[in-house]
């Protein structure tokens, strides 16, 4: 209706409605002059026809114009229903553990500039990447295709916390095809984006868990990588069990129950302690978390070990 109504306002409504326009595009102080020259009224009021096709001819652009607005508006919309789609799709494959087919689905979108697609699609490429079947050229292959993927969603929204995270993640897959120089370098990126990741979201357990497994890391980092590290940075990268244990704890604080390697971590980092009475107390905990993939699987044969030697 908006739409029509402009239109009609473009058209003429009566004879000598053209009289208006020269009226408009008349300079000040001209005399019987409409704007520019061979304007003149005579003309105009002798020929109409020439001008009347010219108010058809804008009436039909102007047409065309509001069209095209409203098709392109209406594919935005469109666009946008179906990443949404795919988005909850995704959500749902990954919940339940389907994890070729997750990748089989995302994989579809690689060349997207959605980056909640992208940091999902990294995800997934990582997921086949750790599968047991996955063989090692596969996995080097997965491995930087993620690092791309997570490298883009983050290019693409700065803002999200998922990105900053995956992109981190991936950052430490690489590092282990990029020798020990290179690993110790991109610890301070993956550290940044991990706490950049907290930052932005503060209620999510994985990047807090994530940051404990850094920390962890660092802290029993093998007296041979100390030795190369504090050769080749002046401040070398370092942590405590004491600072892993506390973001695993704020994990578990955050999200209950959340993620089966946690409790493992939790576990073991109180071995490392010395404290076998709360060490065994998670171990039991991740030992009897329900199995949903095959990194759960792995867990719950670690702890069981674990739990032995106690």
């Amino acid at each position: 209706m908006a739409l029509s109504s402009r239109l009609w306002r473009l058209l003429p409504l009566r004879r000598g409605a053209h009289l208006g326009v020269c009226q408009l595009a008349r300079p000040r102080g001209s005399r019987g002059h409409c704007g520019a020259r061979g304007f003149l009224g005579s003309e105009v009021i002798g020929n109409t026809r020439p001008f009347k096709r010219g108010l058809l001819f804008s009436a039909l652009s102007y047409l065309s114009f509001e069209t095209y607005q409203v098709i392109s508006q209406a594919a935005v919309v469109h666009a946008t229903a179906k990443v949404e789609e795919v988005l909850e799709q995704a959500d749902y494959l990954y919940e339940s553990g389907e994890t070729e087919k997750l990748y089989q689905l995302l994989i579809q979108y690689k060349e997207s500039e959605d980056a909640e697609l992208l940091w999902r699609l990294a995800r997934a490429s990582r997921d086949i990447a750790q599968l047991s079947r996955t063989s090692e050229e596969e996995k080097k292959v997965l491995v930087y295709e993620a690092l791309d993927y997570a490298k883009r969603a983050l290019e693409k929204n700065e803002s999200s916390f998922a990105a900053h995270k995956w992109y981190a993640i991936c950052i430490s897959d690489v590092g282990d095809y990029e020798g020990i120089k290179v690993k110790i370098a991109n610890a301070y990126i993956i550290k940044e984006h991990f706490e950049k990741a907290i930052e932005l979201n503060p209620k999510d357990a994985t990047s807090i868990h994530l940051m404990g497994i850094w920390c962890y890391t660092f802290a029993e980092m093998p007296w041979y990588q100390r030795r190369i590290a504090k050769v080749l940075f002046a401040n070398p990268p370092s942590s405590t069990y004491e600072e892993a244990l506390k973001y695993f704890h704020r994990a578990e604080q955050v999200d209950p129950n959340f993620y089966s390697k946690n409790l493992l971590l939790l576990g073991k980092t109180y071995l490392k302690l010395n404290n076998k009475k709360l060490a065994a107390f998670w171990l039991v905990k991740a030992k009897g978390y329900p199995a949903h993939t095959e990194e759960d699987k792995q867990i719950q044969t670690e702890a069981a070990q674990l739990l032995t030697g106690l």
